[in-house]
């Protein structure tokens, strides 16, 4: 029985008393409100020890959802590390990516200007070798004339040629 219950019942058996003339004070059947107390008695442990179990239950509640709320909170904690670890990865990726980027412009670019150094080199040869080439064969020419018009003065050998403009052409 539920101890409110018997408590209840008591306060009705002391409301509904008969009063003793001329006092204040009532008359009580002693053996019914033993009754009560025993029940009381038997009732009071009883709730008590479902009182204690409901507050172990809590306390064992709390304690996993305490547990719970520490394992989420560093999982989350180690999510946290993992991405920016994985951030400061990528970062360093992408720093590492432009490093290379860079150095292979550089390179390019000092690969680029050396050869066209070395074009310009080759080019600056090849034109002195054509210009020794050009002079050379300007004095053969001068040479060839020089004697074309000693042997006509001479009169000796081959007609000249009646067209001189097309020996001038080559020069």
């Amino acid at each position: 029985m539920d101890v409110l219950v018997l408590i209840d019942r008591l306060d009705d058996l002391v409301h509904n008393a008969k009063a003793v003339p001329l006092t204040d004070q009532v008359r009580l059947d002693r053996e019914e409100i033993y009754e009560i107390l025993d029940q009381m008695r038997a009732t009071i442990p009883e709730e008590i020890k479902q009182a204690r179990w409901i507050v172990k239950e809590r306390q064992e509640m709390l304690a996993e959802a305490k547990r719970e709320c520490d394992r989420i909170i560093q999982e989350a904690r180690e999510q946290a590390v993992r991405e920016a670890s994985q951030t400061e990865i990528v970062k360093l990726a992408e720093n590492q990516a432009d490093d290379i980027v860079d150095d292979a412009r550089r390179k390019a670019r000092e690969t680029r200007l050396e050869m066209e150094d070395w074009a310009d080199s080759i080019l600056s040869t090849l034109e002195l070798n054509l210009d020794k080439f050009l002079t050379a064969v300007k004095r053969g020419r001068e040479r060839l004339h020089e004697r074309s018009q000693e042997t006509v003065v001479a009169g000796i050998g081959p007609e000249p040629l009646d067209e001189p403009e097309e020996f001038e052409r080559f020069s």
